[in-house]
């Protein structure tokens, strides 16, 4: 059992022996619900990243009994900070963000609030430079996107009839980089001779250029695509649908998420790599709650927490193909036991990175 596991069964059975979310004063008397701010540096609806840490404050308010908030700032970058500020007056009990986009704010916003409670999600701060105690109201949360990427690559490769397999990222900055090295690891553990087509939108915004990135690989003979690129990367979903090409989606069960309303498209996402911001956020204010948070610290989750991994759904079991789902377990297991060292983009330079893309470009 991980120690997320072992953590949440404690948090459990602590709630049901003490009673739903609620804050307390320094005497220890209850003064009503815990209140939770997530401020989401982007649009909902992507069905992914975004959606995810709003699923986990619908598991916060659900099954803890907090009081939650969700304010959802856009894409304009000038908007955050004020945002993020407001909440801050409004005195909730935890503030949440996430994206490396917001460390600059959290660290600027943390020096006015010494007494604000944050959690970050997908970056963190940097502890070691904090020399202030800044930073001791500030969790962070990182993930090992890099491992659950190796399983979409596994895959990919497993799937692939021509051995070209495609990658459409968002923003070209580490964390993508991270998804897209365990990637290519991955499938070309499996397969030497695989080819793999990095493409970057930009941002996480534009559907229309990561539909053109993905229209642009399939000429290169890409047959499957791994799309991360959060609300960008509806357009890499559509072009699958309008090719009838398998796709990988990213962060939640996109499949399932796309099966009422658009099952066509749904079928052909035959997996997705899950990046469990919801239940990273729910572990964490739970933790919170029972005053077991390490604030002033971070902590990265990976496969052996279950916080990344492919989603196995009825689509996985039925598209793909029960060989290739052996050996995505085969593989999965490796990881687990320590057998298989993920390479990471976090401490790759520039040249480093791009010789090890360029090894597999067709």
């Amino acid at each position: 059992m991980g120690k997320l596991r072992f953590l949440w069964a404690v948090c459990l059975t602590a709630l049901l022996l003490f009673g739903s979310c609620n804050a307390k004063e320094s005497d220890g008397s209850q003064e009503g619900p815990l209140r939770v701010a997530l401020l989401i540096n982007g649009n909902l609806g992507d069905k992914s990243f975004h959606d995810s840490a709003n699923n986990g404050m619908a598991m916060i308010r659900e099954q803890l009994g907090c009081q939650t908030t969700v304010v959802e700032v856009g894409y304009d970058d000038s908007k955050w900070e004020p945002a993020f500020r407001d909440l801050c007056d409004e005195k909730y009990d935890i503030l949440i963000c996430g994206t490396w986009q917001m460390q600059e704010i959290v660290t600027k916003v943390a020096l006015d609030y010494p007494d604000q409670k944050i959690i970050v999600y997908d970056t963190s701060m940097d502890y070691a430079a904090d020399t202030q105690g800044n930073y001791k109201n500030i969790y962070s949360i990182e993930y090992k996107q890099n491992e659950g990427s190796y399983l979409a690559g596994v895959l990919a490769a497993g799937m692939s009839q021509t051995g070209v397999i495609g990658f459409v990222g968002g923003m070209d900055n580490t964390v993508i980089r991270d998804f897209l090295v365990g990637y290519i690891q991955g499938a070309k553990d499996l397969n030497p001779a695989i080819k793999v087509i990095p493409s970057f939108v930009g941002n996480f915004s534009d559907t229309a250029k990561a539909k053109e990135l993905t229209f642009a690989q399939y000429q290169m003979r890409a047959d499957v695509v791994f799309s991360c690129a959060s609300n960008a990367g509806e357009g890499a979903l559509q072009a699958a649908k309008e090719r009838s090409r398998l796709i990988i989606g990213v962060d939640s069960d996109q499949a399932m998420l796309y099966q009422e309303t658009d099952p066509v498209l749904a079928n052909l996402i035959m997996s997705s790599m899950l990046k469990r911001v919801d239940q990273s956020l729910f572990l964490s204010v739970q933790a919170a709650l029972l005053d077991n948070l390490a604030w002033g610290s971070r902590v990265v989750l990976g496969i052996n927490e279950e916080c990344v991994g492919l989603a196995d759904n009825p689509i996985y079991q039925r598209v793909v193909s029960p060989e290739v789902r052996q050996v995505v377990d085969d593989y999965t297991g490796r990881i687990r036991r320590g057998e298989i060292q993920v390479v990471t983009a976090f401490g790759m330079d520039q040249p480093a990175f791009t010789n090890f893309i360029n090894q597999v470009r067709p």
